[in-house]
């Protein structure tokens, strides 16, 4: 694994309308790590992504994206550099699959009016529909794919730019089961074939963890309650205390699964 360091947020607070809702976040992601951020509804991990993705600025403490401190770059141009999958993605348009992959180019979220893709942009397209199985799409538009699908588009249309950084925001949202463990594997299956890439997931939800996962950090409060390696991180004990809840965690053939235990 690389020691080259994509993210590095140190003593980071962040406050809304009078509110802090983060207090002395430190996070170092290096290439090739495959982060988690996990704990209860309202903890702060979206916010805390909001950062690593250049959306929002620190109140207080440093933000260091790909070798940018925020502040001092252009945003615009640093988010080209980072991928990001929101399955709440607000496109209204009946769009295809390869349309929306388009719109990664200019970071909207529409195709922009009077823009059409190089041939560069065009061949890339063409590579991650082969490599995320999305050939069978050819002639869905967005209204009428499974949230499953949408995933898969929404992965594709992120890695365009072929970013170093890549977020995931709940990105199992909405799916059943099987949709669920398909869009896991898909994942699992891009971390194999970019082992250079970072990524960072937010979820409550271990079990939509993928087998790939090297490191978590559990968020309480708007803190950090427990950072580093997911196998120290994430135990029964340190679970427990992050969601106040007695949970049992175990860790079986790379996934993670968690049950909540009575009469405690």
């Amino acid at each position: 694994m690389s020691e080259r360091e994509v993210l590095n947020m140190e003593s980071v607070d962040f406050v809304r309308e009078a509110r802090l809702l983060l207090s002395e976040i430190n996070l170092r992601v290096k290439a090739g790590e495959r982060w988690a951020l996990i704990g209860p509804n309202g903890a702060g991990k979206s916010t805390i992504l909001s950062l690593c993705g250049a959306v929002k600025h620190p109140t207080r403490g440093t933000v260091t994206v790909l070798g940018h401190r925020l502040g001092r770059v252009d945003i615009r141009r640093l988010r080209e550099s980072i991928g990001h999958v929101n399955p709440r993605h607000p496109l209204r348009s009946a769009l295809t699959a390869r349309q929306v992959i388009w719109t990664g180019a200019t970071g909207t979220t529409e195709l922009m009016p009077r823009w059409t893709p190089n041939a560069a942009t065009r061949e890339r397209t063409e590579e991650l529909i082969e490599a995320l199985g999305l050939a069978s799409l050819e002639h869905a538009t967005w209204p009428t794919m499974s949230q499953g699908e949408r995933g898969r588009v929404l992965i594709a249309r992120a890695l365009l730019p072929d970013p170093a950084l890549l977020l995931l925001d709940e990105p199992s949202t909405g799916l059943d089961v099987a949709a669920r463990e398909q869009f896991l594997s898909t994942v699992d299956e891009l971390h194999r074939s970019h082992p250079e890439l970072a990524t960072i997931l937010v979820t409550h939800d271990l079990e939509e963890l993928p087998t790939t996962t090297t490191h978590a950090m559990l968020v309480k409060h708007g803190r950090v309650h427990a950072s580093g390696p997911a196998i120290e991180v994430l135990t029964t004990e340190r679970v427990s205390s992050c969601f106040e809840h007695p949970i049992e965690i175990e860790h079986r053939a790379g996934r993670w699964s968690a049950r909540a235990l009575s009469g405690r």
